[in-house]
């Protein structure tokens, strides 16, 4: 596959580019933002459309609605050409289907739908995005990105593109078939049926007798039940002559139940009476209670009040003139403390100055010693008798907040306690009216209960002139002929019950015991399917490991060849060394071993570009059938010098690598480009970029 141009329309910089590739290495050269790297990036978008990162905000040019990218490509002697177009929706921007379209020659063959391109597309070349991405496309600083992951990661993505992987999914695919046969495996073998087989066949016996001995028992209820329906009989007519008897003495017996009713009610009546009164007299003691502890506080606040000099039966309003004549002095004497400690703090200062500056305070003229030493100590002195001052009139404030402390609780007390008294009073002489009311309709209801009492005596006194007891007997005999037909009537259709139920027990352990000789079965045939997964699993297991070391060996000597083409053969200090998790490292000649991390900056490019140069061909060859016929390359010469003839020797190999049909670098390096088949030189002016193409 070779591209022969592509045309760019308001592709990032470029307004209206068309470049022409020819077979061989193509280099695209140019200054920093000239737009090279631009024309991968389309190359990227025209063959599968979707964006490198979230949005084609990075693709389509700042400030245009409408993008387009054509290209034309030759394979197998045919030419094809492919268009897609971006298109500007309010802030987003998506693929424009409309210019989505598929040629080989003149003749449409794919549009309007992307899945229908990409399909087209994978058939005719063999690449997919992730092929494409990978392994044809080496992008500006990923060329040494497989040899700065981890080992592990670096063989899972390896193994993926190689289609190793393939075969771990198959030996993971056949793990889940495998577990289905082991889960139903382990079901059968704790499944009760099939571990109690024999079990079974004894219960199945088992409950053949069952079935005989309740057919025996059903034959026995039968005749007993026969026997007591002619008992029966003869009970009801001798019942029926008896209840003229029954019939006279109905109405006393309503009479008497009647009574014995009254006479409950009226006795629950007594009950709930006393039990009223009770806690009425308990309410009236509590409030008596209450009562006595409300003037017994009330009282003590007197005698505070008469300790402190005051009338214990002063009023609220006497007592609240009281409490503002102790908030006046509290006041005068907080007043005076206050300018007491004020002259304090000024004869401080005073003392302060005085003894710092030996000058009169007041006149400013110098003083003499003995003078001055004179002035100190009244001041001193002055000071000690404020102090003792302050002292008194802190007590006295003590005494007097204790006396309006007592005032207060007393006013407190005097309002409160007054109307809980007067509250409590009504209360109690509300309570004795209600208790008087119950005590008269208590000894009302005492009157009734013996009136009633004295009838229900009267009644049960002519009662007990019927003799009735033949008809009570007569009656038992009835009903208990009756319960024992009643009872031999539910054995008989218990009976028939279990008779069923273990017919239907019968029934259900035969289709077990078959149900489990096919179990049995079943396990014989699990137990052969999992030794043929084993085998098939194991079977994959093994491809996968052996594939891999003959892909790592051909890889070594794909990578030692290239290495030699790019530092020289005789230049023999890298020797290249694959392990199993395609990890490589460098050997040289005394067989000391260097990591990757290890190499210089130019020693690891050169690595890189022969490690993905070599795997690109044994991808290409193991997904497709053939081998890598295009590689872009986005500034390869990273971390090469021209000093050391690195950046001539990658592009002389470059050059050299007619196994490819085309190579398209993108680079700023004129020594790197002057290698080149074709040179496309790229220029920028007006934020707009040029194509010139030399020859």
């Amino acid at each position: 596959m070779r591209i022969k141009s592509i045309s760019l329309e308001n592709i990032r910089s470029h307004v209206k580019s068309r470049v022409d590739f020819g077979k061989g290495f193509n280099c695209l050269v140019g200054g920093l933002g000239t737009g090279k790297s631009s024309i991968l990036y389309a190359i990227d978008f025209v063959f599968f459309g979707d964006p490198l990162t979230r949005s084609y905000h990075y693709l389509l040019r700042e400030g245009e609605s409408m993008g387009k990218v054509s290209v034309e490509f030759l394979l197998n002697g045919k030419m094809f050409r492919l268009e897609r177009g971006l298109k500007r929706r309010g802030k987003g921007i998506g693929q424009d289907v409309e210019n989505l379209n598929l040629f080989r020659g003149d003749k449409l063959i794919a549009s309007m739908k992307n899945e229908a391109v990409s399909e087209q597309l994978e058939t005719i070349t063999g690449l997919d995005k992730e092929i494409f991405r990978e392994v044809v496309w080496i992008r500006q600083e990923h060329l040494k990105e497989l040899l700065d992951v981890t080992p592990r990661e670096r063989q899972k993505r390896l193994d993926q593109l190689f289609g190793l992987s393939d075969y771990e999914v198959a030996w993971n695919n056949i793990r889940g078939v495998q577990r289905e046969y082991e889960v139903e495996m382990k079901a059968y073998e704790k499944d009760f049926d099939v571990l109690g087989i024999e079990k079974l066949d004894g219960d199945y016996h088992d409950a053949l007798e069952e079935y005989s001995s309740l057919e025996n028992e059903t034959l026995n209820l039968e005749s007993k039940r026969d026997k007591v329906k002619a008992e029966l009989t003869t009970f009801f007519a001798k019942l029926q002559s008896l209840e003229k008897l029954r019939n006279q003495t109905e109405e006393l017996l309503k009479k008497e139940a009647e009574l014995r009713t009254n006479l409950t009610n009226t006795e629950d009546m007594c009950a709930r009476l006393a039990s009223e009164i009770q806690r009425k007299t308990g309410a009236v003691s509590e409030f008596d209670q209450r009562l006595k502890s409300l003037e017994t506080r009330l009282n003590s606040q007197k005698e505070q009040l008469a300790k402190i000099g005051l009338a214990p039966d002063s009023s609220i309003e006497e007592l609240k003139h009281h409490l503002a004549s102790f908030d006046e002095q509290l006041t005068s004497l907080k007043a005076e403390q206050e300018t007491a400690r004020k002259e304090t703090s000024a004869s401080k200062q005073r003392a302060s100055t005085l003894a710092a500056e030996s000058k009169c305070p007041l006149c400013l003229q110098p003083l003499p010693e003995d003078y001055k030493m004179l002035m100190l100590q009244n001041i001193e002195t002055e000071n000690q008798e404020r102090d003792g001052r302050l002292a008194e009139l802190r007590g006295n404030m003590t005494e007097v907040e204790t006396l309006r402390n007592i005032v207060n609780n007393a006013i407190y007390d005097l309002k409160s306690q007054s109307e809980r008294i007067l509250d409590l009073k009504a209360r109690i002489i509300e309570e004795h009216e209600s208790g008087s009311k119950l005590e008269n309709e208590f000894q009302e209801q005492q009157s009734q209960e013996k009136t009633y009492r004295t009838k229900l005596q009267e009644i049960r006194q002519e009662i007990q002139r019927f003799d009735i007891s033949e008809l009570e007997n007569t009656r038992k005999l009835h009903e208990t002929a009756n319960s024992q037909l009643l009872t031999i009537t539910k054995e008989l259709e218990f009976n028939r019950s279990q008779k069923e139920t273990v017919s239907l027990k019968i029934e259900n352990l035969r289709e077990r015991l078959e149900y489990a000789q096919k179990k049995m079965e079943r396990v014989g045939r699990i137990r052969r399917l999992l030794e043929t997964v084993d085998g098939i699993r194991e079977a994959y297991r093994s491809i996968q490991p052996k594939l891999r070391v003959e892909f790592i060996k051909i890889l070594e000597r794909v990578i030692q060849r290239v290495l030699d083409t790019l530092t020289g053969e005789e230049d023999t200090s890298l020797l290249v060394h694959i392990d199993e998790t395609y990890t490589p490292s460098i050997k040289s000649l005394d067989g000391y071993t260097r990591e990757v991390s290890y190499l210089s900056g130019g020693e690891r490019t050169l690595l890189a570009f022969a490690y993905r140069f070599a795997l690109g061909q044994l991808i290409m060859q193991a997904r497709t059938g053939h081998g890598l016929q295009m590689l872009l390359l986005d500034e390869p010469t990273e971390s090469l010098g021209r000093e050391d003839q690195s950046v001539d020797r990658l592009a002389e190999a470059i050059a050299r690598l007619k196994a490819i049909d085309q190579i398209i670098a993108v680079t700023h390096n004129e020594a790197f480009a002057e290698k080149a088949d074709h040179v496309i030189r790229l220029q920028k002016a007006d934020d707009t970029s040029r194509v010139v193409v030399e020859q």
